[in-house]
């Protein structure tokens, strides 16, 4: 496969801050989309993953990193995941466990084939294409997958939305003392932390958006949208600046936040 420059984000603290933003925007945006504005879960899923899909192209057709193009992808996958899980769940009536155990193996599959392939799951230094569409489709079965954990955690555990955001949240913090203190895999805690995030965005989306009743702070998918769209643009300009700024780098960090090293 044909070589190219590094063109996907460094894993640092303001990665995990803007992944964990970006999932919570899809998680947002992709119930705006299907129940506010009602067009329903499965031609919202075919909507958002076109808009995926036309992202993600221009993604591996880009020749250099651009943050605020990676950070689109990477919402696309997060709002397609969103209605994706929910129509296997719900539509399909498939379950939130159901649905889940399909995801893992399903991302779990990507995985191998990727490790078989590349010989390699690093995410730090992707530099061929079929690495790179690897790394997308693994991003996007991750975020379907944390969706499904996610409401699985929120409505069928009887955590409720705040419970399961503290309980996603915990696990988050425990992955990251074990990168600080442990030798364990960087591959593997990086993908652990990957799919962690996105339930704890959509827990955390549903609790800026659901009713009081119903847990929620009654923020609505519009208002939480609108201001988690201006955090998350307000980032990307700040990356996007500090990244014009900096030496072209072998893709891996030094400052003890990278969890992708192999």
């Amino acid at each position: 496969m044909h070589a190219h420059s590094n063109k996907v984000a460094q894993v640092t603290l303001a990665f995990w801050v803007m992944k964990i933003c970006a999932t919570t925007l899809g998680e947002t945006a992709g119930d705006l989309i299907s129940m506010t504005l009602n067009v329903g879960y499965a031609l919202s899923s075919a909507i958002l993953i076109g808009l995926f899909f036309v992202s993600v192209t221009a993604q591996l057709a880009s020749k250099r990193f651009i943050p605020a193009l990676y950070w689109t992808v990477i919402l696309t996958t997060s709002m397609a995941g969103t209605t994706m899980s929910d129509c296997m769940d719900r539509t399909l009536g498939l379950g939130y466990a159901k649905g889940s155990l399909i995801l893992i193996c399903c991302l779990a599959t990507v995985l191998a084939i990727w490790r078989l392939s590349e010989k390699s799951l690093s995410v730090s230094n992707i530099r061929t294409t079929r690495a790179e569409m690897f790394y997308w489709v693994a991003i996007l079965f991750s975020n379907t997958l944390g969706t499904a954990l996610g409401d699985f955690l929120a409505d069928d555990s009887g955590l409720g939305f705040l419970g399961g955001a503290a309980l996603i949240g915990g696990l988050i913090a425990l992955v990251a003392l074990l990168a600080y203190f442990t030798q364990l895999s960087r591959v593997l805690l990086f993908w652990i932390a990957f799919v962690l995030t996105r339930p704890f965005g959509a827990t955390f989306g549903d609790l800026l958006t659901k009713t009081h009743a119903q847990g929620g702070l009654e923020l609505g998918t519009i208002g939480a949208s609108i201001v988690l769209a201006a955090i998350l643009v307000g980032m990307i300009v700040y990356t996007s600046v500090t990244h014009s700024r900096q030496p072209a780098t072998t893709g891996l960090d030094t400052d003890g936040l990278n969890l992708s090293t192999e």
